[in-house]
């Protein structure tokens, strides 16, 4: 066995991240990670194959799957075996699955299942340029509680990642998914309590719907000092130094309030280590906790230095507004 199932997309998918960085830093335009199309679901139907494929056991503990080999597959098919009664899934909804493979041609687990029994469903995003297709196909639109067979291709099942599995492209390849959890979605918006505003820093006024603040200078020389100031203060996890971060934030330049970096324009938080960042961004996460707003007016020293950094000149004064969403280590 090459690589387990949960290895293989844990890897595909950090190589779908670098792609999408790597597009990031060649265009200014935001873009989106998929399209609607893209993300509908195919509504894949059953069929013989599919059908000819007998699976046991209780919802939630490891299948027992036969099947006739060499299994003969011509197409895609999914057949649900249980349906569940709670929430349906939908697409680019994150979800926690049970997941097993098998080889169509010898009947073995092409890799050992995962998210099954006592373990913790293995988490995936119903979103085929996130998540091996296969699966994606296999859970998508069926409610949580559901267990469904798909037969496909080694190719349709894993994508171009198939030979890391050692199965070749056009293998018969029996997926069996249960639908076991929608965890709860992830926070897009600092909920801390609200603290009164510093004197003399940017006062910050927060779109209703989305959070997205609105960041207006004062009319004065910047500080020439790193400032941090909460706006919110949240009462989670405290971050660490080192600790991975999920954030949202906007980023504006003092002399003007232009707008230089904004995650809000992408679409989604972003997330990285408190060390690998400017040290005035640095100093505004660590020591706070998560669900908390920070303000942040950052001078040259402890920003993009004399050499500046696009927009930013040597002598320009950031502030950013950033909401801690979480944090781990």
């Amino acid at each position: 066995m090459r690589t387990s199932l949960k290895a293989l997309t844990a890897s595909a998918t950090a190589a779908l991240l670098v792609a999408g960085l790597a597009a990031c830093s060649s265009s200014s335009e935001p873009t989106s990670s998929a399209t609607p199309a893209a993300n509908a679901c195919q509504n894949v139907k059953s069929g013989a194959t599919s059908k000819s494929v007998k699976v046991s056991g209780e919802f939630g503990a490891d299948p027992k799957v036969e099947f006739s080999t060499p299994l003969k597959v011509t197409d895609t098919e999914r057949t649900v075996v249980i349906t569940g009664k709670g929430e349906k899934t939908t697409a680019g909804q994150t979800v926690g699955l049970g997941l097993a493979a098998y080889n169509g041609t010898t009947g073995k687990p092409i890799a050992p299942s995962e998210g099954y029994g006592t373990s913790a469903p293995v988490t995936a995003k119903i979103d085929e340029k996130a998540f091996l297709p296969g699966f994606v196909r296999a859970a998508e639109c069926l409610p949580v509680g559901s267990r469904a067979v798909l037969t496909t291709t080694a190719e349709g099942a894993f994508g171009q990642a198939y030979g890391q599995l050692g199965v070749k492209q056009k293998d018969p390849v029996v997926i069996v998914t249960d639908v076991r959890s929608v965890p709860p979605a992830p926070a897009t918006r600092a909920t801390g309590k609200p603290v009164a505003p510093t004197p003399g820093l940017p006062t910050v006024k927060l779109n209703a719907k989305t959070g997205e603040p609105s960041i207006t200078i004062p009319k004065s020389d910047p500080p020439k000092e790193t400032k941090i100031a909460l706006l919110k203060e949240g009462d989670g996890e405290t971050v660490q130094k080192g600790d991975t971060v999920s954030v949202q934030y906007k980023g504006v330049l003092w002399r003007n309030g232009q707008m230089f970096d904004s995650s809000w324009s992408r679409g989604e938080p972003t997330s990285f280590q408190t060390t690998g960042v400017i040290a005035g961004f640095t100093k505004a996460l660590e020591g706070q906790k998560v669900g908390s707003q920070v303000l942040a007016v950052i001078p040259p020293a402890d920003g993009y230095g004399a050499a500046g950094n696009g927009d930013i000149t040597g002598t320009d004064t950031i502030v950013f507004v950033i909401d801690i969403l979480s944090t781990s280590r």
